[in-house]
């Protein structure tokens, strides 16, 4: 089952946001997220807030009703936040955004276009599932206004997908991915998941050599991650599978870097590689930098000026509570000084531009000094006029124990 939400304080039933939190937006980038929680099957390391028509049958949620809700949710976005800054970047996320089709994402885009508004410019992403996609779809999404596709692809080993629960077939994500850029996509990004059980060297070198002919602009490659609760840990449990190794993990990321640095596509982020600075995630840049964004949909997070809310999380409910004219928020949190200041450490060091030293307490840097003394943080970016403590490949591996240190 989908994980459980954080808990937090009591969510006004109207949404209202206090005047701190306003004060400043416009002034920082804005995004909309929104979350479609619908998928043909679910993967067995999946632990995402999504359900399959299955699930769904007995609550009567549907896309239809996802769509009226999403429609509700706009207008009290747009009623909250007064004059809202037209969005810079928009994320249809999931799930299994392209089960919808082209027709309801471009309803999607329209809707937030007649309520927040969308900057000249803006970035607009939707995620993609290989096996629901086509060049027609493409084409379709692409005069919607859409810029940029994001296909999951995790491997090109038949037995590392079948580990996996995933239901495309080896070779079609590369395929789409050429369908997007043929429609004239010049974004599109390609997701590998590594460290499966099962999988050896050369099933990454496989999967990566797929990516690089595809001739992608962006490529997102994360650890796998055993979530409590989730098929894959139960099997793991029984002793059908073996756990991911943390040392195999490692040298997995390296294969990864090496293989995609050498085709020029350079880290921005540490699970992240693009072409160039424009092809970098800027949807993600507005979460990495505690930027403002808006989360629409059943689960979906939100951050505004320090106040941060999540919506309910199952379709049915979400739809219902809107329909009652109230915020689907179950929640919501205040952040300190002290956990802006924390978050701050955790997503701008991620960052290859890094984190100015200057930010940090005296004892704090005292630690980035050491840590650079371990070849853990770039020695010429720490000594340099602008000091910044910028991750180097070992400090990469061992990124979470780096911002322990520094927090």
């Amino acid at each position: 089952m989908p994980s459980t939400l954080p808990d937090g304080d009591p969510a006004p039933g109207d949404g209202a946001l206090p005047e701190s939190a306003l004060s400043g937006l416009g002034h920082r980038p804005f995004g909309v997220y929104v979350h479609v929680p619908f998928c043909a099957t679910r993967c067995g390391y999946c632990d995402f807030n999504t359900y399959t028509a299955v699930e769904l049958e007995a609550s009567l949620a549907s896309p239809t009703s996802w769509l009226a809700a999403v429609r509700r949710e706009l207008e009290l976005a747009a009623t909250v936040l007064g004059t809202p800054p037209p969005a810079n970047t928009v994320f249809i996320g999931g799930g299994t955004p392209s089960l919808l089709g082209a027709p309801v994402l471009a309803e999607v885009l329209t809707a937030i276009q007649d309520t927040l508004g969308l900057a000249a410019d803006a970035e607009v992403t939707t995620e993609s599932n290989p096996e629901s996609t086509s060049p027609a779809f493409f084409e379709a999404i692409r005069r919607a206004g859409y810029t940029r596709v994001s296909l999951g692809m995790q491997s090109a080993a038949p037995h590392v997908l079948k580990v996996l629960d995933r239901t495309h077939t080896p070779g079609r994500a590369t395929a789409a991915a050429r369908e997007a850029r043929e429609a004239g996509f010049e974004h599109v990004n390609l997701d590998l998941i590594y460290g499966t059980p099962g999988e050896k060297d050369e099933d990454l070198a496989r999967s990566l050599a797929a990516v690089l002919e595809a001739g992608v602009d962006h490529v997102s490659a994360y650890a796998l991650i055993v979530e409590e609760g989730t098929a894959l840990a139960r099997r793991i449990a029984r002793g059908d599978l073996p756990a991911p190794d943390d040392d195999v993990l490692a040298d997995r990321y390296e294969q990864v870097d090496k293989a995609l640095s050498a085709a020029g596509l350079h880290w921005y982020e540490v699970s992240n590689w693009a072409t160039e600075p424009k092809a970098w995630c800027q949807h993600n840049l507005t979460y990495w930098n505690g930027a403002d964004w808006w989360g629409v949909g059943p689960g979906a997070h939100s951050h505004v000026g320090g106040v941060r809310w999540w919506n309910v999380k199952h379709p049915a409910r979400y739809a219902a509570v809107l329909a009652e004219g109230n915020s689907p928020a179950a929640a919501r949190e205040t952040l300190t000084d002290e956990d802006r200041h924390l978050e701050r450490v955790m997503l701008r060091l991620r960052l290859a531009d890094g984190l100015p030293l200057d930010v940090l307490s005296p004892e704090a840097q005292k630690e980035a000094h050491q840590a650079a003394a371990e070849d853990l943080l770039d020695k010429a970016a720490l000594a340099g006029l602008n000091g910044r403590c910028v991750l180097t490949p070992k400090g990469r591996l061992l990124a979470d124990a780096v911002i322990r240190r520094l927090t």
